[in-house]
């Protein structure tokens, strides 16, 4: 039994296509509920996601709205896991569009006695020219080629769950959650998703700073969950043979890089695109 939860804060423009996604997903054997929490909302996210009651009655899923106060993303995802009905659970950001096989490929790895962490092969999205250079580059990176980062999707099952508590007030919540798993532990469902990136290069630098400061703060705050870290850096070599085959992306990714490295950080974050 599924529960899939949807921390939403003004999401309006993405809340629908994430849901229409997920509701025409294949069909499961067990039952499965979705939660949207609309978290401090100014917009229609909550109105647009309750609209879609019937299209989940159809699926046979449940869908409920919770309209909240602001919370940030770890209260929200703590709000969702309250209300939660069922063991297993699939974390979704709102702007994530999934495959029709994925719930039922996240499914195929949670549905066992060991703890499992689980999602699905990522496309990595942009619109303009230097959001699709930086995340065509950004996918053929190591860890994202050979990896389960679970960025925009990630699952556990009842025993991976009981492996934390409340979600702690983090930047990075899929990298907390992945890092309670050893690398065998974490599955990788053939069925993907789309996951958007930001939109032009300022806005790139400012989200990949926030990216960064939230690896950062969880090897400072959780320093014994690095012992299950499996990314590596690049090296030379495989920096080379990256720009020299894509010359464009590896340009927009590295400038990126730099600029974070040499911009003043901005007094608040940006969201996730």
């Amino acid at each position: 039994m599924i529960s899939v939860i949807i921390p939403a804060h003004d999401e309006a423009r993405f809340i629908g296509a994430c849901l229409q996604a997920l509701f025409a997903s294949d069909a499961l054997a067990v039952p499965v509920e979705v939660i949207v929490v609309a978290n401090g909302c100014t917009d229609a996210t909550a109105g647009i996601a309750r609209s879609f009651a019937a299209t989940a009655r159809d699926a046979g899923w449940s869908l409920t709205v919770l309209d909240l106060p602001g919370l940030g993303k770890p209260g929200a995802l703590n709000a969702g896991d309250r209300a939660a009905r069922y063991p297993a659970r699939v974390y979704l950001d709102a702007d994530v569009v999934v495959d029709p096989g994925l719930m039922a490929g996240l499914w195929a790895h949670l549905d066992r006695a060991a703890p499992a962490f689980a999602s699905g092969r990522v496309r990595i999205t942009g619109k303009g020219a230097v959001a699709r250079a930086y995340a065509r580059l950004w996918a053929r990176l190591p860890f994202m080629v050979r990896g389960v980062p679970g960025c925009g999707v990630y699952a556990v099952n009842a025993p991976g769950r009981a492996r934390w508590g409340d979600f702690p007030p983090v930047i990075s919540d899929d990298t907390y959650v992945r890092l309670h798993f050893a690398p065998a532990e974490r599955h990788l469902a053939e069925a993907g998703y789309d996951w958007p990136v930001a939109e032009g290069f300022a806005a790139l630098v400012r989200v990949r700073r926030r990216q960064d400061a939230g690896v950062v703060e969880i090897a400072r705050a959780y320093p014994s969950l690095l012992a299950n870290d499996d990314k590596r850096p690049l090296g030379h070599g495989a920096a080379l043979r990256l720009a020299l085959s894509d010359p464009i992306g590896f340009l927009a990714y590295g400038g990126v890089a730099l600029a974070v490295r040499i911009v003043p950080a901005p007094k608040a974050w940006s969201r996730g695109r």
